[in-house]
């Protein structure tokens, strides 16, 4: 089984690590292949660089020449998860919505933290979307930019362990979700620091991955997610469709749906 990993920004850096964190979720035989969008920012923290994303993300399976059985959109509360789903036959999964499906196995009510507060309302509204919000009692900002976590990871565990620990005594969480594809490797510091479940998006997405490869379903094409309808696209940018240079030399995937 092959699973793509798609990073929403630029820094490959932060790739390797979401890949590192989703191969040590993996099960045995699985292979997860990391990829980086070729344009847009580089780290995602509000409405435009989640738009850019969308595209960008779209673009880099697209472009991928190789054979995959689904695909994780690493990125918490971004645009466009449904554009693949749209556009593959293959199992689509986003990060934030498998990190929330998990939680709630495992707690009444959980609570997520993020990186800065501007994202707050986009992970609310993907919640709300998904139909998770109900059991959410709250979204918490540690202060940390996407790009700190990598720089200073001491100071992020002590921020995002700070706002989660406030999480559970304050607004009585029984479970956290990590709300951002770069803190993929902080979960088991967390769980020690806040001694509650800790759910992790990118190792949630790939266990629900490989579980709906094996049971052989994907999404339904029947009605929201049907084929886009045949026109003329004037400028389109991304991926087979902007040029022939730029088209999978792999007729059988990526599986345009």
């Amino acid at each position: 089984m092959r699973i793509l990993v798609v990073n929403v920004n630029t820094t490959a850096s932060m790739t390797e690590g979401i890949a590192g964190a989703a191969r040590q979720a993996a099960s045995a035989g699985t292979e997860i292949i990391g990829l980086t969008p070729t344009f847009g920012a580089e780290s995602c923290e509000g409405n435009v660089e989640s738009h850019l994303a969308a595209l960008g993300v779209m673009d880099a399976v697209l472009k991928y020449s190789g054979e995959f059985d689904a695909v994780i959109q690493a990125g918490y509360g971004e645009h466009g998860r449904e554009g693949l789903q749209e556009l593959l036959d293959v199992p689509v999964i986003d990060i934030t919505e498998a990190g929330a499906a998990l939680a709630m196995f495992l707690g009444r009510r959980y609570s997520v933290v993020t990186t800065l507060d501007r994202t707050v309302p986009l992970i609310e509204d993907r919640l709300l979307l998904a139909g998770f919000d109900s059991h959410c009692v709250s979204v918490r900002a540690s202060g940390m930019a996407v790009l700190e976590l990598e720089e200073d990871p001491r100071a992020a565990i002590d921020a995002i362990a700070d706002q989660a620990a406030e999480a559970v005594e304050q607004d009585r969480a029984e479970v956290i979700v990590l709300g951002c594809g770069g803190m993929a490797e902080l979960g088991e510091t967390i769980t020690e620091r806040c001694c509650v479940p800790v759910v992790d998006g990118v190792a949630a997405a790939v266990r629900l991955a490989e579980s709906l490869v094996g049971l052989g379903l994907s999404t339904s094409k029947v009605r929201t997610y049907a084929p886009a309808r045949e026109k003329k696209l004037s400028g389109w940018p991304l991926g087979q469709s902007a040029t022939a240079e730029s088209a999978p030399s792999d007729s059988a995937a990526p599986r345009p749906a």
